[in-house]
Formats: C-alpha cells, structure tokens, sequence
C-alpha cells in the first residue's frame, strides 16, 4: 500500500476556524474520496507546531494500493475537480502564504 500525504500551511483568518474545518469535510473531503483506487482518504486538523513556526492547518492522506493506481488517479479528470475544490476552500478561509508539501515515497505530486 502507499500512502500520499500533503501538508497544507498557512493561517486560518481569525474567527474562522469552524468554518473552514467544515468547508474542507463538506467540499474538499468528498472531492478528494472520488479518486480512482483510493482505498482510504481522510483529513486530519493540528495546531500550531512550533513557537515562528507556520501554522499547521491540514493533513490529507490517501491510501493506494500500488504505484500503478496512484497513477490513474492522479491523471483522472477527478484531480482538477479535487484541487479546484481544495483551492476554492483555501482562498475562502487562508490569509497570507499558503505552503503546500507533498510527502510520499514515489516522486509523484498531488
């Protein structure tokens, strides 16, 4: 199994922390479970990590049985509707720099 992660960085704009955790579960969370072979997805909220550091705003992670289904998911239609949707939420909710990394143990990107 292989397991794609991307951090998602930046300030929630004060007061609305609610609603941006409940933007990402109503409209990026089910975008996201669309992808072909993905066997699970599921987004994870933290706080601030270190004292200067960038807040920690989201983790999304998706489960994939092999490299050949990362593949066909990340060259499916469903990943524009996917980072449309994600991109929509954080200009919503962000102020300032946002920093998404992706992590993963192929060379692929989100």
């Amino acid at each position: 199994m292989i397991t794609r992660y991307a951090l998602f960085e930046g300030k929630v704009k004060d007061g609305h922390t609610e609603a941006f955790r409940k933007a990402v579960i109503e409209r990026i969370l089910p975008k996201w479970k669309q992808f072909p072979h993905a066997t699970d997805v599921r987004i994870s909220f933290a706080e601030s990590r270190d004292e200067g550091a960038p807040e920690l705003s989201m983790i999304l992670a998706i489960n994939y049985p092999d490299l050949e289904a990362v593949e066909e998911a990340l060259a499916s239609p469903v990943r524009a509707d996917a980072r449309a949707a994600t991109e929509a939420v954080l200009a919503e909710f962000f102020e300032g720099r946002i920093h998404h990394h992706v992590m993963s143990a192929s060379e692929f990107k989100l």
